[in-house]
């Protein structure tokens, strides 16, 4: 059985040997290198397309909320206009403003060929 001192010169000797870089000259890095660079760049690129799709989110949800603004904004000129437009509106609009004209008082006349 290992002694505790040998387990944590094995453990600090492998910490070393990582962060001096020697784990790059293994035989089994070696061999894998094209594999690590590919899951690498697979990382890369999921990263980045997750990073895109978020981006993409975040604006359809904006433009959401802008068209619920110009449909609510639509409805409320649209109302306006047809409150205007009704005819004893434009009658009160002519009465204040001094022009006198009314309505005909004989019904409308229809002419059919």
């Amino acid at each position: 059985m290992e002694t505790k001192e040998n387990k944590t010169k094995k453990q600090r000797s492998w910490f070393f040997r990582i962060i001096g870089g020697e784990i790059l000259t293994e035989d089994f890095v070696v061999k894998q290198s094209k594999l690590i660079i590919l899951i690498v760049f697979l990382i890369i690129i999921f990263i980045s397309n997750r990073y895109a799709c978020m981006k993409k989110l975040t604006e359809i949800e904006t433009l959401t909320t802008q068209l619920k603004d110009i449909k609510y904004e639509n409805l409320v000129i649209s109302t306006e206009l047809t409150t205007h437009s009704r005819q004893s509106q434009i009658e009160e609009l002519l009465n204040s403003k001094g022009i006198n004209l009314s309505s005909s008082k004989s019904s409308v006349y229809e002419i059919h060929k």
